[in-house]
């Protein structure tokens, strides 16, 4: 077993979860912001550019979440824990369109500026709201989480 693996594998679980979710976040904001480049390029209104980006990204998100970050699935049935994930990512639409028009409409920033501090609030509220929702990892008897 070479260092890193086993560095890994001491991390806290919590941590390994938020590093593999950042980097699907990474993944899927490369295309949500793309999108929003590329749409605002061709004519496309910031705030439709915006949740176009935004709604393909958390489909690369909703992938990687559940086949290679979160190791706990609590909730049984998949389809509530879809639309579960589709209800957090909704709210984060809503924050990040707000925060959109914040940036854009009142501090006058380029759309693709504004995409920055926007992605990096909407990536805390997702992954909190997610990982306590949907994928929290059962308590054992000692109160830490379990560990692999």
């Amino acid at each position: 077993m070479t260092i890193l693996v086993q560095l890994w594998r001491r991390l806290p679980e919590g941590l390994r979860e938020l590093m593999l979710y950042g980097f699907a976040s990474a993944l899927a904001l490369g295309l949500d912001w793309g999108l929003l480049l590329a749409l605002t390029a061709l004519g496309v209104n910031y705030l439709i550019a915006s949740g176009t980006g935004f709604v393909s990204g958390m489909a690369i998100t909703y992938w990687l979440s559940v086949s290679v970050v979160f190791r706990h699935r609590p909730v049984a049935d998949r389809r509530r824990e879809f639309f579960g994930f589709i209800g957090v990512g909704l709210a984060g639409l809503i924050l990040t369109q707000g925060l959109m028009a914040l940036w854009v409409e009142v501090l006058h920033l380029y759309p693709g500026v504004a995409k920055i501090p926007t992605a990096g609030i909407v990536f805390v509220f997702n992954f909190t709201v997610r990982r306590a929702l949907l994928f929290k990892a059962p308590k054992s008897l000692g109160g830490a989480a379990a560990q692999p």
